[in-house]
């Protein structure tokens, strides 16, 4: 067999390697002898589809596609499986022939990425090079198959494995019987335990017995799993920890905590000594049901049972205790994490802000956070947007600003949520000013704005009476390929129908009628590709390197765009197609100059991209509070 000595990818004990790539780079470097050159006449023929290397043609063992194949082993081992394929690809490209284990490798990288279009792929340039599928191999894609749900082609290579040299394995039983677990199908699991007694050349291991009972546990049935268990020790096995916890497991998600923490007599009945995921299992089975009590009753026993409770079963207390809105329970968990010495993370932190800042505390929520840094615990984004959130919903934007600010200072790049989230702050404020600066920001930082951006603003112009710039939002939507929605629409009608102009928000009513049938006329009949091209060639539509304002320049090398390009996205003080709108609206827009100042131009026109030294000036620094107060 080619390559018999070499390590094996999906190997049940994978060789562990120590700097291993490291290695393989220096073994290529050394590899000098004219055996591996390419051959001089077709040294620059395309490398992808032809063969150069003299040992790869001569089919002999190719020492560079060995020490390939290694570096994808290890880079599997530490768990970089994406960057299996360029190693592959790099086989291929240097005029190499991959071995059957270098495609067995790639199949196992491929198969834990989930990409499992490729196997037939694989399996297709298997046979065309002539390769004799061995064992390892046939277990390879019979696991792609099962993985994907696809057990009949999985069954397939399991007959052809059978005619071949290359005999099934308990392994490879173990394989189809997980597969039928997790395409819902444990009968036929259990028909391939009885199959397996057939054969004079497997016996099913404790393995075989724990894939089964999580194949009837998955489908909530653990009279069927006790039953597996029953057969395991009938056989002369013993179920160990992972049998128990699985079906601890079953009776937890299905509302029988109680059950689950029963297993534990059958646990130390049998000799086998729970585990932190025993206990884990057991509290959040209770959280679920909403008897934090008892959660906590158990934590208490696992001192009893020789357990310490980790820090996931200390964070899932603490978030039934706040489901449950008791206080004193949240206290009492937090004095004994100290007592175990388990320090909290972000999570317990998080955790803790969240409920502050739902019920409206955002001074105990931001103490909470002042803890945090303390601790020396560095917040992710998931704290910053619960600052933000809780103090918009406080009805103080600008500390959600500054905790924005904070945030980008920190390293962190906030996402569309975040900013929508302070827009939608400075909206309810009524300070559109502020709302657009922040807009602005967004897209310095290259954050495209979505549908519900744009709604916010549509809708903070409506409160702030200014309809005409609702509806000037349309016009921005189209500038970054944000089509609008009916909900968009009514919300500009509804605009234009708070200030009593009802004449223009019918106006907007018969246009999104008028769109939606010449959408329907046009889902009816076909449209010639070179008109859908030609209408979405749109200059400035486009923003190659980041999301860009619409009222920017886009610089062109031809010069005599950039006016068009400009008059285009600049939106305009006098910028309304419909002069009976402008008559109507102008009184309307002169009797708020005072409040929001002169109508100016809804984006500012900056010359300066990403300056984000900008944003250091409103960086938060607050005094530390006490831990946990």
């Amino acid at each position: 067999m080619e390559e018999s000595g070499n390590g094996r990818a999906y190997s049940d004990a994978p060789t562990k390697h120590q700097d291993g790539i490291t290695d393989v780079k220096k073994e290529e470097a050394n590899n000098q002898d004219g055996k591996h050159e390419l051959h001089p006449a077709s040294q620059y023929t395309d490398s992808q589809s032809q063969v150069h290397c003299i040992s790869c043609l001569s089919k002999t063992s190719c020492r560079i596609v060995r020490s390939r194949t290694k570096v994808m082993n290890i880079l599997i081992e530490k768990g970089r499986p994406q960057e299996v394929q360029s190693v592959f690809d790099s086989v291929i490209e240097g005029g190499h022939k991959p071995s059957l284990v270098t495609y067995t490798t790639l199949l196992a990288a491929l198969t834990i990425q989930k990409r499992f279009d490729s196997i037939h792929s694989i399996i297709s340039q298997v046979e065309e090079n002539g390769m004799e599928p061995d064992s390892i191999f046939f277990n390879a894609v019979i696991n792609a198959f099962s993985e994907s749900g696809n057990m009949q082609e999985a069954m397939k290579c399991f007959w052809k494995m059978k005619k071949s040299e290359s005999k099934p394995t308990t392994s490879t039983f173990n394989t189809l019987i997980k597969g039928y677990g997790i395409a819902g199908e444990p009968e036929e699991s259990q028909k391939l335990l009885e199959l397996m007694s057939q054969d004079e050349n497997v016996r099913p291991n404790l393995r075989t017995y724990n894939v089964l009972v999580r194949a009837w546990c998955n489908k909530k049935n653990t009279v069927k799993a006790w039953n597996v268990v029953y057969k395991m020790v009938a056989s002369g096995l013993q179920p160990d920890v992972v049998t128990y916890n699985t079906i601890a497991t079953s009776y937890a998600q299905n509302g029988e905590a109680s059950q689950a923490e029963g297993i534990i007599l059958e646990m130390q009945n049998n000799k086998v000594q729970p585990n932190e995921r025993t206990c884990y299992i057991i509290v959040g089975g209770y959280c679920k049901e909403g008897k934090v009590r008892e959660a906590l009753r158990f934590v208490y026993r696992m001192k009893d049972l020789g357990l310490q409770p980790n820090l996931i079963v200390f964070n899932s207390l603490i978030k039934g205790f706040i489901d449950a809105v008791d206080r004193d329970g949240v206290n009492e968990v937090l004095k004994l994490m100290e007592e175990f010495g388990v320090g909290p993370d972000v999570i317990t932190f998080s955790t803790i802000m969240n409920a502050w800042s739902a019920a409206g505390f955002m001074d105990k929520c931001r103490e909470i956070f002042d803890d945090m840094v303390k601790a020396r615990i560095q917040p992710d984004a998931h704290v910053y947007s619960i600052l933000a959130k809780g103090y918009v919903q406080a009805g103080e934007p600008e500390k959600a600003e500054e905790i924005l600010n904070a945030m980008i200072k920190s390293g962190f790049c906030p996402n569309v949520v975040i900013f929508t989230t302070i827009i939608n702050g400075w909206c309810s404020a009524g300070r559109m000013e502020y709302s657009i600066k922040i807009f602005e920001k967004m897209c310095e930082c290259g954050i495209a704005p979505n549908l519900k951006t744009f709604e916010t603003l549509i809708w903070g112009y409506g409160k702030a009476r200014q309809p005409w710039k609702s509806e000037e939002m349309l016009q921005i939507m189209e500038e970054f390929n944000v089509p609008p929605k009916k909900t968009t629409h009514l919300a500009v009608a509804e605009a234009w129908n708070a200030t009593g102009l009802k004449k223009e928000a019918n106006r907007i009513l018969s246009a999104m009628k008028n769109e939606e049938m010449t959408s329907k006329t046009d889902r009816e009949e076909k449209i010639p590709v070179g008109s859908l091209e030609k209408q979405f060639q749109k200059p400035g539509s486009i923003f190659p390197n980041q999301v860009q304002l619409p009222n920017l320049v886009i610089s062109d090398q031809k010069g005599s765009g950039s006016a068009t390009k400009r008059s285009r996205m600049v939106l305009r003080d006098t910028a309304f197609s419909l002069e009976s709108s402008w008559t109507a609206t102008r009184s309307l827009s002169l009797s708020h100059t005072c409040a929001f100042g002169a109508r100016s131009p809804i984006i500012c026109q900056k010359q300066s991209h990403g300056q984000l030294g900008m944003y250091s000036q409103f960086a938060h620094s607050c005094p530390l509070g006490v831990f946990l107060n």
